[in-house]
Parts: structure tokens; sequence; C-alpha cells
């Protein structure tokens, strides 16, 4: 059995928004009392629509953006959000994060072994022949050859800029990666050679994954499980099979419904959802999803459904699953 590395508990983020009439002061609650747990050497997918919170969840688990005070983030039973400075730092070593744009979380200023050396010297005591050789050790194990290191990031395509941001999280041996949309930003042609990059690293590191994507069929050849997110809250946690043959939830439903599917048998069968998520300024009240679910009733509109499992590990937030 697999050990729990991550849990988050009651986890909240909420970004302070203009006031509303009379001078009220709003919250925009982009990530709403999320509980979920990610075991050690699995790849967690997280999926859900642009704008329903996936990002900055990802962001507060290694703290890019501070969640609020009654939340809790256990790495191996420590509770995150209460380290200082000198243990933060100490986090950061065991956790590190790929972001969507490698364009724009490169230093354009930095050459392409600047870039990765940089993190071994605000973390490490290394020497610079050792720094050197371990920059170059990174760069083959992303396979990219050893002369890429005199680049600079405008001379790289986007696969080799995702390449060198691959490394550089690498670079001081994490055990768990925060992947937020690592491939959404490449050419079709590339995002499968990417894919298949951290497959294989996972395995060469025993490396950790959530991995945050809005593309239905890259989560179900990664992930070992699937969490699906809408509007702030998880609606859906399975193993990725199971949620992809079974799913319980009308929003997974409609979700696996847009996946582009050229078979005559499907045309006219698919749920498409209307309208569009409902501001997070404002969350509809009871279900969060029941103003576009086809299968909402009265009671959806008034009492919010837990999270509750279903049978082998497979957990939903619905009243008619």
């Amino acid at each position: 059995m697999l050990d729990c590395l991550l849990k988050l508990q009651d986890l909240r983020v909420y970004f302070s928004a203009s006031s509303g009439l009379f001078g009220k002061k709003q919250y925009v609650k982009a990530v709403d009392g999320i509980n979920l747990e990610i075991m050690a050497g699995e790849v967690l997918g997280l999926v859900g629509e642009s704008g329903c919170g996936k990002s900055t969840l990802g962001r507060s688990i290694v703290r890019l953006v501070e969640a609020e005070r009654d939340s809790k983030i256990f790495y191996r039973g420590d509770n995150i959000l209460s380290y200082d400075k000198r243990q933060l730092k100490g986090y950061r070593k065991k956790a590190q994060m790929v972001f969507q744009d490698p364009f724009g979380s490169l230093n354009p200023r930095l050459t392409v072994g600047e870039s990765i050396e940089e993190v071994l010297i605000v973390h490490e005591k290394a020497t610079k022949s050792e720094r050197k050789n371990k920059v170059i050790r990174l760069m083959d194990a992303v396979g990219l050859p050893a002369h890429f290191r005199s680049r600079y990031p405008h001379e790289l395509s986007g696969g080799q800029r995702q390449r060198v941001v691959i490394a550089r999280a690498l670079a001081i041996d994490p055990e768990f990666l925060v992947c937020d949309e690592p491939v959404s930003a490449l050419d079709v042609s590339i995002r499968a050679q990417i894919i298949n990059l951290f497959e294989d690293l996972q395995r060469r590191f025993n490396l950790t994954y959530l991995f945050i994507s809005h593309d239905m069929s890259v989560v179900r050849h990664i992930s070992t499980r699937v969490a699906v997110m809408y509007l702030g809250k998880i609606v859906e946690i399975a193993e990725t099979d199971r949620l992809f043959e079974n799913p319980l939830h009308p929003y997974t439903d409609a979700l696996l419904d847009s996946i582009p599917d050229i078979s005559t048998e499907m045309r006219g069968r698919r749920k498409i959802l209307e309208g569009d998520v409902p501001s997070p300024l404002s969350p509809p009240e009871g279900c969060r999803f029941h103003p576009r679910c086809f299968k909402a009733k009265e009671k959806c509109a008034v009492d919010e459904p837990p999270l509750i499992e279903k049978g082998d590990n497979h957990f939903v937030a619905c009243h008619y699953a």
C-alpha cells in the first residue's frame, strides 16, 4: 500500500476583490474547502474547465500563493503552512513546480546552463565544477545536448524550453512535482514527447506528480488517479480507468463527452454543457454545478452534496450519482 505523501485538509485560497455594493468586501473563492490525498509514487491528474481553481491549488501546495488561516497542507505529516523561511526553503528542495509557459518562466538574460545552475547556487553548497557536471547530467536526462548550455531561451523551440524547465525543477533532486498544464503551450507533435519524458523521469527518479491539465486524453494516458474540479471544489475522484469507464458526476460525464470522437455513433448523443462557469465571487447555493446540470432537482439548489465514497475508492459529490 502506498504511503500518503501530501494531504490537503480544508484547503481554501481566497483573493480579495474590489468592494461590492455599499462597500461590502468581496472575495474570489478560487479554492474552497478541498480535502485531498496524494500518495507517494502516483500521478494524480487534476482536471476541470479554465477558471475552476486548478492552478491556484497547485501554486498553494508550493506556497507561491498563501492559503487561508484554517487551511492545512501536510507533507509527510508536517503542516507546511506553519513553516518559517528556513523550513520553507527545505520544503522546496522536495517539492518543485513545472509551469505552463516555459518561455515566461525562464529568464531571457540567462543561458540554459545559467538557468539550471542558478537553482543549485541558491539551494546547494557545491563547487563550480560540480555544478557544471550536474547541469550536463540534468540536460542529458531531459534529452538536451550539452552544447545547448550556452544558448538563450529565444534560441530554443517550445519543446526544448520545456525540457530546460523540467531540468531546472529536477536540479535539487525533489520527490514531488506540481505540473501545471506542462504541455498545453506545445505543438501537438511535441506533446507526446514531453509526456513520455515525464513518464520516464518518474520511473528513473521515483517521482510523484500532481498533473494539472484540461486535456482529458493526456490525463488518461499519464495518471494513476484523477480528481475532477469545478468552481473551487473537488466533485469526483477515482482511479483513472474507473473514472473514464464509469463517471458518476454529471460534470465528469460532460467533460468526457468533450473528448473529440469521429465515430458516427456519438453524433447527437453528447452531453453539451450550457452556459459558463458561474463567478467565484458569488458561487451558487447548494451544488455549485446545478445551474448547468442535466440531472439537477430542487434539492441540488439547496443542499451542497458531500464528497462520499461509492465503492472501490471512487468518491463523488452528487445527490443523484
